[in-house]
């Protein structure tokens, strides 16, 4: 064999060899950002729960709380009010609108019920008459289905429900009962969380088995003491999110603030 044939076959062997490198680093980056994305959508998962978890506690308690198995307690046992809000419109004799907010307590209910699901009235979009519902309570409605009818003047209308949601209640109408804009039809509900958090482990950051950070406690605004929180991630897996990055969006997945008021998320 003689010298070209070597070479040739050497350089066939690193020209090989690089490029399976290649290959490597470029396929072990790609899995590493799909890694980190889909780690990151755990987390955020868990802090959008703590967070929801920590308004309702404040509402029960009148305070948040740092300590995990008060928090995770609550979730799991607690017990909330339920509130219905309603709204009563006026037609003013200059052709605005009068709108009255009335919001009341019908009963309770279980903690994570209010945290992990999104509770709203249907209420009549326009006057009429009512005619049917097309639904009751325990029923799973899809986006755009028809929820109920009115009749309006000599014609029946369908009025459809704006997103995919289960009934809870009726409010009882019965054919031929009058409507008014702003009459609830309604109650629905549905998860707007992620229910299949294990909420035992709620503490725990998504690929790090390490705790999140949490603080709460109180600041003085005005001559008022106002409760605050702040929970994050204390090592992050995105190398590109440190503390110490000026960019909100850059430091480590949180929610709320030490010294400020406000319970946004940097994910947001």
């Amino acid at each position: 064999m003689n010298l070209t044939k070597i070479l040739s076959i050497v350089l066939l062997v690193v020209a090989c060899g690089m490029a399976f490198y290649l290959y490597k680093n470029i396929n072990d980056t790609i899995k590493f950002k799909e890694y980190i994305t889909t780690t990151e959508k755990e987390i955020t998962d868990k802090l959008s729960i703590i967070r929801e978890a920590e308004k309702a506690f404040l509402e029960q308690h009148g305070r948040f709380t740092s300590n995990w198995d008060s928090l995770i307690n609550f979730i799991e046992y607690g017990e909330v009010p339920i509130t219905v809000r309603t709204e009563k419109i006026t037609q003013l004799s200059y052709g605005e609108e009068k709108v009255e907010v009335i919001i009341d307590t019908i009963g309770m209910m279980p903690a994570k019920d209010k945290i992990f699901k999104k509770t709203f009235a249907l209420n009549a979009s326009t006057d009429g008459s009512f005619v049917e519902y097309e639904f009751k309570p325990g029923d799973f409605v899809g986006k755009s289905s028809v929820g109920y009818r009115l009749k309006i003047g000599n014609k029946i209308e369908n009025f459809k429900v704006s997103e995919d949601c289960y009934v809870t209640s009726l409010s009882g109408l019965k054919t031929g009962d009058p409507v008014s804009k702003g009459t609830n039809i309604a109650t629905l509900w549905n998860y707007h969380l992620n229910p299949k958090i294990d909420i035992k482990t709620l503490n725990i950051v998504p690929g790090r088995n390490i705790p999140f950070e949490i603080y709460a406690g109180k600041i003085d605004k005005s001559g008022i003491k106002v409760g605050v929180i702040e929970v994050k991630d204390p090592n992050p897996i995105n190398p590109e999110r440190k503390a110490t990055n000026e960019a909100k969006n850059r430091q480590p997945l949180g929610f709320g603030s030490k010294t400020d008021v406000g319970t946004g998320g940097n994910w947001e």
